[in-house]
């Protein structure tokens, strides 16, 4: 995935200049964006690392910063910030601590910046910063499936039964479990029920999986008291959503 690059100050200066060149001539797509919430908005591409500089008395003001945050925390997207030491640590306090990736205290050193983005773009190219789910299921097919849709947004691991997701959680962590409630041998209840004795699994939150819909179905799943349900005839985009949303509710 290609990356973009925003540096934005309160001004374009001598060294902003000198940065965002640097970046560019490494072949990276770094583009210059002053504090404004319409001009960043309208430069944000998918995948964008955004480097704050804050010369000397002249830090953004709450408004972008607040803005900046919403936005980094809905996409997911990563920051250095390169600005004075009291600057720096007043600025961090307005962001998601796993959001700010490094930061340097001016005068900026190029070279240990340079190293900096090009060891971030790697992390996140492997997905290192991605969320990790367990997707277990006894159908092949549907398993196959949700991992087409997760892999580009999430790190995505299978199970086909509910002791081989008891078994792979051993030795494995994860930020989330979707979980089919209905398997043959153990259930999905009868896992919950499992990872909730387990002091190593039992704050993993769990979605249900349903493939019915009606209303005592229903009941019995809410019943259990998951992060969440849906059903397996769940559209991609619709899925994606409910889960960005939910780990925009986890980091507020």
């Amino acid at each position: 995935m290609e990356h973009k690059i925003l540096m934005t100050g309160e001004k374009q200066t001598f060294l902003t200049r000198v940065l965002t060149n640097k970046l560019n001539e490494s072949g990276h797509d770094c583009e210059f964006v002053v504090w404004d919430v319409d001009g960043i908005n309208s430069k944000w591409d998918e995948s964008t690392v955004v480097v704050m500089y804050i010369d000397e008395n002249e830090r953004p003001d709450d408004k972008f910063l607040h803005y900046l945050s919403d936005k980094m925390t809905e996409t997911g997207d990563m920051m250095i910030l390169i600005g004075a030491k009291d600057d720096i640590d007043i600025v961090k306090t307005k962001f998601p601590v796993e959001l700010i990736y490094t930061t340097y205290t001016r005068p900026v050193n190029n070279d240990e910046f340079m190293k900096s983005v090009d060891s971030l773009f790697k992390k996140l190219d492997t997905g290192e910063f991605k969320k990790s789910i367990l997707v277990v299921d006894d159908d092949p097919n549907y398993l196959a499936l949700v991992r087409e849709w997760l892999k580009d947004c999430y790190k995505v691991s299978m199970a086909n039964s509910g002791m081989q997701a008891i078994k792979w959680l051993a030795k494995n962590k994860v930020d989330l479990i979707l979980l089919d409630y209905e398997m043959p041998v153990t259930s999905g209840p009868q896992v919950l029920e499992m990872l909730k004795s387990e002091s190593e699994t039992k704050d993993i939150p769990v979605m249900f999986l349903t493939g019915k819909s009606d209303k005592e179905s229903v009941m019995k799943v809410v019943a259990l008291k998951p992060e969440g349900y849906f059903l397996k005839t769940i559209k991609k985009k619709e899925l994606l959503k409910i889960l960005n949303n939910f780990f925009i509710k986890i980091k507020a």
